[in-house]
């Protein structure tokens, strides 16, 4: 049985085909060690974002952006603000440089700003905002995000986790690289694992300004993003098709998803992701009875929410195979 996998938020599509020629011409090369600096991707990202490119750090995937906020900005006992429901990694950086960490409580399942900056102490080091989020997929509008970002402290650093940004619709989109030239303090993270299809080479990068942007490259090892990634991500960068068609097909998946859902009689909140959290009863339980039945769907007891499941937007087909699926285990629930 060939299993579904729509546990981990990977573009069903998969890598694009200009990523994967780009890869596989520069496997050649791979015996020797990958440019450090990262050079032609970084142009590349410089010129279409238009910052310097020392603005710019690569990280393996996104999440090691956020490990290196933390390393650069964080002493031992300092302080980490998130929200209760932010991505699992925040809290695991946060225990990594041995810091105090609050997770403030989420309002309907999403950021609570005016509580987090409430948070903010005098030893608060880092604030990580995740828009969207995950698990929950929950939204901020860019105007409370804006006045958030100028009501911090500046000594405070604010890492503004974008992974899934290239899913919202046109109306939610906002230009935080212009919020990037304005707050010296403000790290916006972004990755190629989900839109362009990249998950498995891992590569992403962060946007800061040149003193921020240092202290973290400062941290990074040397060679932490490989000759094909790069190379890849170049090419994914420069796919607009290929960007196009997994915007499209998200779309219309997550809305069907949403609405299959609903006809199931089945909660879920709404989402700017590329995933839908759905509350199921037993998560455990649906969970066990959809792997049964040739489905991977994500778990989420560590997020302290047991009742409810994450279910990445896959392909129609897939899509369909969920619901038929979640329908068949209604006795389950």
């Amino acid at each position: 049985m060939t299993m579904i996998l729509l546990a981990s938020n990977e573009n069903p599509l998969g890598m694009p085909e200009s990523a994967r020629r780009a890869a596989a011409a520069a496997l050649p090369g791979a015996g020797r060690y990958p440019d450090s600096n990262g050079t032609a991707l970084k142009h590349a990202l410089s010129a279409r974002l238009d910052v310097p490119a020392d603005w710019l750090v690569l990280g393996s995937g996104s999440s090691e952006i956020l490990e290196l906020a933390a390393q650069a900005r964080v002493m031992p006992g300092e302080h980490v603000v998130y929200s209760q429901y932010g991505f699992v990694v925040y809290g695991q950086v946060a225990g990594q440089v041995h810091a105090r960490s609050t997770a403030v409580p989420a309002r309907d399942f999403g950021h609570d700003l005016d509580a987090m900056r409430a948070a903010i102490g005098e030893d608060t080091r880092l604030v990580f905002v995740a828009n969207p989020n995950n698990p929950t997929g929950t939204f901020i509008e860019a105007g409370p995000l804006l006045a958030f970002l100028e009501s911090v402290p500046p000594q405070v650093t604010v890492l503004l986790d974008e992974a899934y940004g290239e899913y919202l619709s046109p109306a939610q989109r906002y230009d935080s690289i212009a919020w990037v030239r304005r707050f010296p303090n403000l790290v916006v993270a972004r990755t190629f694992s989900k839109a362009y299809g990249l998950a498995g080479l891992r590569i992403g990068y962060g946007v800061a300004q040149h003193g921020l942007a240092g202290r973290l490259n400062a941290q990074r090892p040397r060679f932490n993003v490989s000759t094909p990634a790069q190379a890849a991500a170049l090419a994914a960068l420069n796919d607009g098709a290929f960007l196009a068609r997994s915007y499209q097909l998200n779309t219309a998946g997550r809305a069907r998803l949403a609405a299959g859902l609903h006809e199931l009689r089945l909660a879920s909140i709404p989402s700017a992701g590329n995933f839908l959290m759905v509350q199921v009863g037993e998560g455990r339980t649906v969970h066990a009875r959809l792997l049964a039945a040739g489905i991977e769907v994500a778990l989420l007891d560590n997020y302290g929410l047991p009742h409810w499941l994450r279910i990445t937007v896959g392909l129609p087909e897939q899509n369909e195979a969920v619901l038929a699926a979640l329908r068949d285990l209604a006795p389950a629930r």
